[in-house]
């Protein structure tokens, strides 16, 4: 089962973690002091609590939350409910009580493997009282027969941010889950000589998939730290000896603005930074490569589609800035109200078909429905052109436009405007009802430490790059934007917060 860059992994999440088991290897390594681990002691570990779970009579396909941080008994759970063919339930640890409760009683949750300094956070999650917490050093006092598991088998299960009414159940199956391992990999020409560097958490699909699932394709292996910290990434990615590492604009930004710097050697080992989950702005895409010698492919994924559908081609390909790039592994396009494919360079819908993407929404076949075409496209809500060579420039979201005075005003033209101050850390553009136009535009941004610009000095500046029509009538000076689980700043949150 080696990768083939034109037709997705075969077989199941069980027989990869076989395969790299037999074939050795390093797997995960830990910077912030854990013991390694590797494939072999994975599949062990895994295969151990998949008895374990299947002799408490744990169904197939039956959701196993998971409530922990980054780290290696993370892993070990996470690999075992997949081993035993279970859904893997992954908890948002930073979404809130209401949340996590909701999440815990929609997928019917029996078990859960919590971690110590998370239990108090799953004690007050209403009717976790209701749920056994496994521990997963626990074996099964006897031989167990486990379950059969398919590419069709349920894997995954992991809730979206839920900006709009409540979270939906994206459910993953064995083969749409490896495919998202399978794109990244490919992608990014993956091979078992990489490893990769992770700062973000696997109960978000980018560290899941992007990072987990991609070594496992590969055959690589990756080092894992529990969060993001400026100031020991660069110490950390050196340490770890990584050939890559996958993170999201705000993260960029920070590291930009930060007075650490890599060393030569990590320099010269790296290979490349990915940034996903939110666009990059051109301005600070250009700083940080200049600043640190590392090329950054931007790319683009959803939870929906296991993360990645679109990448910058590794160099020597072209890659352009301000475009997550082309597809790689499925097929996208742009497509107009009627639902019929635009015309190059015409504006429209952003849509994907392929192997990595979603089976349903669990219990909600309205959503379900409403989010594939009748020829199989899946609408992203994303607004989107293609130029004549394929790559995909993002324009919006369609639940984020501002439409002011019946104009249609995309927040990432104001959000590049001001992100080409380089005292800005993090900026977002986003819509405040209006007895006048509708909507009117406000800005809110966080700043350098010692940074002297004002509100009067950002609004000009947006004045001078997007005019005064589409300019912020006001800008909000924040210590910080709020993020989700990935770091992507929450647009739609600024409104109550200003």
């Amino acid at each position: 089962m080696m990768i083939d860059p034109k037709t997705p992994p075969q077989g199941t999440l069980r027989d990869w973690v076989e395969m790299r088991a037999i074939a050795g290897g390093a797997g995960f390594t830990f910077p912030e002091g854990a013991p390694d681990l590797t494939w072999e002691e994975l599949r062990d570990t895994a295969k151990a609590i998949a008895e374990n779970l299947t002799s408490r009579g744990v169904k197939a396909g039956e959701s196993v939350a998971i409530v922990m941080p980054n780290g290696r008994d993370a892993l070990n759970c996470l690999f075992g409910v997949l081993y035993g063919g279970f859904r893997a339930t992954m908890i948002n640890l930073v979404a809130g009580t209401d949340a996590i409760s909701y999440a815990l009683d929609h997928s019917d949750a029996r078990f859960a493997f919590v971690g110590a300094a998370q239990q108090a956070l799953f004690d007050g999650a209403a009717g976790s009282e209701n749920i056994q917490v496994v521990d997963p050093n626990q074996r099964a006092g006897a031989a167990v027969d486990l379950h059969k598991v398919t590419q069709q088998s349920h894997a995954l299960l992991m809730y979206t941010s839920g900006t709009t009414g409540r979270p939906k159940g994206v459910v993953h199956t064995q083969s749409s889950l490896l495919a998202g391992g399978w794109t990244t990999a490919v992608a990014h020409q993956l091979s078992n000589q990489d490893r990769g560097f992770c700062v973000l958490p696997i109960y978000h699909i980018n560290g899941l998939c992007v990072s987990v699932m991609s070594s496992l394709v590969s055959g690589g292996s990756l080092a894992m730290c529990s969060k993001f910290s400026a100031s020991t990434f660069w110490a950390n990615v050196g340490q770890s000896q990584a050939t890559w590492f996958s993170v999201v604009p705000t993260i960029i930004s920070h590291l930009l603005h930060s007075d650490t710097e890599p060393d030569n050697e990590t320099r010269s080992r790296l290979r490349f930074g990915r940034s996903a989950s939110a666009p990059l702005s051109p301005d600070v895409h250009r700083a940080f490569e200049a600043r640190f010698d590392v090329p950054i492919i931007e790319t683009m994924g959803l939870t929906e589609t296991a993360a990645q559908i679109l990448s910058n081609p590794m160099p020597p390909g072209e890659r352009k800035i301000g475009s997550p790039g082309i597809s790689f592994g499925n097929e996208v396009s742009v497509l107009n109200t009627d639902l019929a494919e635009a015309a190059r360079g015409q504006e429209g819908e952003l849509a994907v078909r392929g192997p990595n993407v979603l089976l349903e929404y669990l219990k909600n076949e309205e959503a379900t429905s409403s989010t594939f075409t009748p020829d199989g496209w899946m609408r992203t809500g994303d607004l989107a052109r293609q130029d004549e060579d394929g790559y995909v420039f993002i324009t919006g979201r369609l639940k984020e436009l501002i439409i002011k005075g019946g104009e249609n005003i995309a927040p990432r033209e104001i959000d590049d405007a001001l992100y080409s101050h380089p005292d800005v850390i993090e900026a977002a553009a986003f819509a405040r009802p209006c007895k006048v136009y509708g909507e009117r535009v406000e800005a809110a941004v966080a700043l350098k430490e010692g940074s002297s610009l004002n509100e009067e000095a950002l609004t000009e500046i947006c004045i001078s790059v997007v005019g005064k029509f589409k300019a912020p009538d006001k800008v909000h000076l924040m210590d910080e934007l709020p993020k989700g689980p990935s770091g992507k700043v929450q647009r739609l949150k600024l409104a109550e917060m200003t």
